[in-house]
């Protein structure tokens, strides 16, 4: 059965993502970030722990350390083990998100946002958001392709926009940055998440 367009929208994201980690190479996993602080695996870390408490939340069931990521709170770093296999962690999740999405039981299931919780479904348009500017992020830190789905990046940057005010805090985005004359829509949403691409 196809997909829906939010589960479709998700599924590219999410396989954009997990090419970055794949091509990582060995010896930039700790390189710097754009996020300040964090290094590269940090920032799979990060996407791995809050998208698996997100499922673990949509499916009714307990978050779980798998594949060598640890489990942490919302925001923080899980610890990783030499030997764990990201790529095998974050496919996982997406799996079971892209399905979660296209789940009617799973739409309704309250999830807790800025704006109180809130029902699965009313996420969809944002959902790819923090796997898609991580995947920048990512791309950003080691050297590979910083190309992001224009699909996906017009349509987030849209559904973000009238949340502009709500996104300043410091559990979410930078200031904005003034894009250069002639931006492409890709830097104009980079730029208006806080980055400097």
């Amino acid at each position: 059965m196809p997909l829906s367009a939010h589960a479709d929208r998700f599924r590219r994201t999410a396989d954009g993502f997990l090419a970055r980690i794949e091509a990582v190479p060995e010896d930039r996993w700790s390189a710097p970030s754009p996020c300040p602080g964090w290094t590269a695996r940090d920032v799979v870390a990060h996407v791995i722990n809050e998208q698996r408490r997100m499922l673990a939340t949509v499916t009714k069931t307990e978050p779980a350390a798998r594949h060598g990521v640890g489990l942490a709170e919302m925001g923080s770093i899980p610890e990783v083990a030499a030997d764990a296999d990201l790529s095998a962690a974050w496919r996982e999740i997406a799996d079971g998100l892209t399905a979660a999405i296209d789940d009617p039981g799973c739409a309704s299931t309250p999830l807790p946002t800025p704006m109180g919780p809130q029902p699965f479904s009313s996420m969809f348009d944002l959902f790819p958001e923090d796997a898609l500017i991580h995947t920048w992020d990512l791309a950003r830190a080691t050297g590979l392709d910083e190309r992001l789905d224009p699909e996906v990046v017009a349509h987030v940057h849209e559904h973000l926009e009238p949340l502009d005010e709500l996104f300043r805090q410091p559990w979410a985005f930078g200031p904005k940055v003034t894009p250069p004359p002639g931006a492409d829509p890709q830097t104009e949403f980079l730029c208006f998440v806080g980055r400097r691409p």
